[in-house]
């Protein structure tokens, strides 16, 4: 059996505390994230500030230096201990039909090395490398003001997901070579919170009370996925991904996610909206209005204007999720229980029926329906359940155990980009060279393009 030493921290628990708050501090004001009522969604994109007006005039700036080699296809920046990198990044412009259409951006603080790579269509890459229990930190899955138990439930959870997708199967402090993202197609990573958030020193607490605890199964870590609430019960692997079956993954009964706005929920689309909505996914021609709708053998049919559409519940959900919030986006996603719902209809456990002038929608939970329901961990730890406890429940009895940890790993934290501006601070280098403290502004197209 392996005997395992948890690592000791290289400076006392104060000096970490101090250097974690004055990293918060010198975060970057943006515009608000999304609410916390809920488990956080990904992609969440912000502006950056504008100059307070009235400021006054200031002489014209000197030409920026060119700082790469031309011939670069990959940049490397690095930080001084302890520090991090205010990285805010662009996409390529998308012509929207959307009523209010906003361009995503990317804004973030990350410790460790930024590795900036021009990939073949000239788009920017951008990988973090760092710490894998700085990685844990910056997981953004629950919000932090949760019960401890259900925080530590979910380090332990994200700690051997991430072990287990990247197929770790190293020493303590080994390199992990395979990358893993940061949205959740893995599991959601963004950082240091930008702006600061008061109660994110609570996750913290939870990653190293964990520290190096991983469920496993046959030795190695186990594939523990999660979502965020249920319909009542959760799911065999095999039946929602279609992969073979995992004794850790079988189905539960859940009766304590109540609390999430999305436990329940009822979503009324009038005709003339849905009308407008079938109009931009193709589904309903131009200049026709549905009149009348039924449902019969889990088909909804609708008329109107000589017209007849019949579509299946998934290809509604679809249609309206994309388009609702597009063409109507101060009426959809609508309110439950004083939250916003995550989407206008969040998940396919979900019934439609027909009435007078709308089409209703009523349903439950929100999420893939494997493994352990967060918001079900947050009513098991409000009930005094261990984080043991809960993770036994949803994972076939799995229990956290000690288990090697990877010293570094590497986070792909977007692609797709056209450029960034990434805040350098005393200490960091690039390329080797050391920084001078201010922005460096980096471009994409036949090749990378610095500027500081």
């Amino acid at each position: 059996m392996h005997a395992r030493i948890r690592r000791l921290r290289s400076a006392p628990w104060r000096w970490i505390a101090a250097t974690l708050l004055v990293a918060l501090a010198c975060t970057e004001a943006s515009r608000d994230v999304p609410s916390v009522s809920e488990p956080i969604p990904t992609g969440s994109s912000t502006a950056s500030p504008s100059s307070p007006s009235g400021s006054p005039a200031s002489p014209p700036p000197a030409p920026p230096e060119e700082l790469a080699d031309p011939g670069a296809s990959a940049i490397r920046l690095t930080s001084a201990p302890g520090g991090s990198f205010l990285v805010r990044g662009r996409y390529p412009f998308t012509p929207s039909p959307c009523r209010h259409p906003e361009q995503p951006t990317l804004t973030g603080r990350f410790p460790g090395a930024l590795r900036v790579r021009r990939a073949d269509d000239g788009t920017i890459t951008l990988t973090v490398t760092l710490p894998f229990d700085r990685y844990l930190e910056g997981i953004a899955e629950v919000p932090a003001s949760w019960p401890t138990a259900a925080l530590e439930a979910q380090a332990i959870a994200a700690r051997s997901y991430a072990l287990a997708t990247t197929g770790w199967s190293g020493e303590e402090g080994d390199a992990l070579d395979q990358p893993i993202c940061a949205t959740t197609s893995c599991q959601v990573y963004r950082g240091i919170p930008v702006p600061p958030d008061p109660t994110h020193r609570r996750w913290i607490h939870a990653v190293r009370r964990t520290d190096g605890e991983v469920l496993l199964d046959g030795g190695r870590p186990a594939t523990t996925v999660y979502f965020s609430t249920s319909n009542g019960q959760t799911y065999a692997n095999e039946d929602v991904f279609g992969s073979a079956p995992l004794s850790y993954l079988r189905p539960v009964t859940e009766r304590d996610d109540g609390a999430s706005p999305s436990s329940r929920w009822r979503v009324r689309l009038p005709f003339d909206d849905l009308t407008v909505f079938l109009r931009g996914a193709g589904r309903w021609p131009s200049g026709r209005s549905i009149a009348r709708a039924r449902t019969s053998d889990g088909m909804l049919t609708m008329h109107g204007g000589g017209t007849t559409r019949a579509l299946d519940a998934e290809d509604l959900r679809d249609a309206v999720n994309i388009w609702a919030p597009c063409l109507r986006p101060r009426h959809y996603p609508t309110e439950e229980r004083g939250s916003q719902l995550p989407l206008t209809i969040p998940s396919r456990w979900m019934r439609v029926s027909a009435t007078d002038g709308a089409v209703v929608v009523t349903g439950r939970g929100w999420g893939h329906g494997v493994g352990m329901v967060q918001w079900g961990a947050y009513g098991k730890a409000r009930q005094g359940w261990s984080a043991a406890e809960i993770l036994s429940f949803y994972y076939g009895g799995l229990r956290p155990a000690d288990h090697p940890e990877p010293g570094l790993i590497h986070v792909l934290v977007a692609s797709g980009l056209t450029g960034l501006r990434i805040g350098s601070h005393a200490g960091a280098r690039m390329g080797g060279e050391p920084l001078e403290p201010g922005p460096v502004v980096i471009t994409g197209g036949e090749r990378l393009h610095v500027q500081g």
